[in-house]
């Protein structure tokens, strides 16, 4: 019997107070949403769970109140505006534990998610994800959007015709982010970490101009492995210059290890067929204990603030919600436990035009602490790095001062002798 699914067979498996779960990024799928909000006024008290959505929606902002609904777990340029307007609701997390949160909290009526079209063998795969969809797999019901320009890929991404409600078909690109560009600042501060990365050592790459920069200068390293929460464009080129191999990985030895990708077309033409990419759950690629089997990890991240206790504050802009914690804090955790393991934060020492430092002694009021003065490790600015792990507090102080923007030493100085900060 096929599964190919009309509008009325998508309605008819949505009950009332769904829960209904949808990937990050490419993983969205367009037409069923579209069928979702079209057809809202048969829904009843549904809500749709998400991080990291494209597309800004009717029911985002207030419109099928009553029928359709979101909630986020990490906000992006489409759901911003919803949030700022408290048409949505934010929930908490660190990405590893999303699965675990909408296990507990929802009840995970349904998935729905974009998917590459079928094999020989019955599989379809979830191409640029598994993020946290992936191991509800044969637990879940699935509904597919299946689409021949998404990438097949490979991991624990394979779902069975069996283990789907149905699918429809909607062939359309993928959406692509633009590349940022990388200014003076961004050099600076790639150059000192690069010092700090040796041949052999295991990756995890965020996304922003800081690592595009630190990607581009890592192609006469050797032996490089990729153990990431997010591949992007510049590990296309690694493996292109053959400093990425993964051969001195303690985990997935010669494997790319991602929970999702996105970049560029060119990121996509990559991943297709490709076995050298093992796609995983989060719940796998972020736990920091899974994290900390690779001994030789580094980590970089960027914040937006930090003060002199070392709080970075990576998901408010200006005391205002920007984004979510998203996997900075798993592997904050992750390179404490790794034998050698190695955690980078990076920020341009001030913004709006060096009016403002963005290394004070106290975080912007409404400022959320995202990695806690605990667990950050190092952090950088285009003035050098401040090695912060294991050290007091005054001393912090003293080198998070050493790498603020010149203008701003002295007066930072004065504040945290003003209060005790400095002995």
């Amino acid at each position: 019997m096929s599964k190919r699914l009309d509008v009325d067979a998508i309605i008819d498996l949505i009950e009332e107070e769904a829960d209904i779960i949808l990937p990050i990024a490419n993983g969205e799928p367009h037409k069923l949403l579209d069928i979702l909000e079209e057809n809202h006024t048969r829904l009843r008290n549904v809500k749709i769970h998400q991080l990291l959505a494209l597309r800004e929606r009717g029911y985002m902002l207030g419109e099928t109140n009553g029928h359709l609904s979101h909630v986020s777990y990490f906000l992006s340029g489409a759901t911003r505006r919803a949030y700022q307007k408290g048409t949505i609701e934010l929930v908490p997390n660190v990405f590893h534990e999303v699965p675990r949160i909408l296990q507990k909290t929802t009840n995970m009526s349904l998935i729905m998610a974009t998917a590459s079209p079928m094999d020989a063998h019955g599989y379809f795969s979830l191409g640029t994800q598994a993020d946290y969809i992936a191991e509800f797999i044969g637990h879940v019901p699935f509904v597919l959007e299946v689409n021949d320009q998404m990438p097949r890929t490979y991991g624990q991404n394979q779902i069975h015709i069996s283990q789907i409600a149905g699918y429809i078909e909607n062939n359309v690109p993928l959406t692509e982010i633009e590349q940022p560009k990388i200014g003076e600042k961004d050099i600076k501060i790639a150059k000192r970490i690069i010092e700090e990365i040796n041949d052999g050592d295991t990756l995890q790459i965020g996304i922003g101009a800081v690592p595009n920069a630190v990607m581009g200068m890592l192609k006469d390293h050797r032996h490089l492995g990729i153990h990431t929460e997010m591949l992007t464009d510049g590990v296309v080129d690694l493996v292109a210059s053959s400093a990425v191999d993964g051969t001195r990985k303690f985990t997935n030895k010669g494997k790319i290890v991602t929970t999702f990708a996105f970049g560029t077309q060119r990121l996509y033409d990559f991943l297709h067929e490709n076995p050298s990419v093992e796609f995983l759950p989060v719940s796998v690629v972020n736990d920091p204990r899974e994290i900390a089997k690779e001994e030789q990890l580094v980590s970089i991240n960027a914040t937006t603030e930090v003060d002199l206790y070392g709080q970075c504050a990576s998901e408010t802009i200006g005391g205002c919600y920007y984004s979510s914690t998203g996997g900075q804090a798993d592997f904050a955790r992750g390179v404490r436990f790794a034998k050698h393991g190695r955690g980078f934060i990076c920020l341009y020492s001030t913004a709006k035009n060096d009016t403002i430092s963005r290394i004070q002694l106290q975080l912007t009021p409404g400022s959320v602490v995202t990695t806690s003065k605990n667990d950050v490790d190092h952090i950088v600015t285009e003035y050098g790095i401040a090695h912060l792990y294991g050290k007091s507090l005054s001393e912090r102080a003293k080198a998070l001062i050493a790498i603020a923007h010149p203008a701003f030493r002295e007066e930072l100085l004065f504040d945290a002798k003003k209060n005790g900060l400095l002995i």
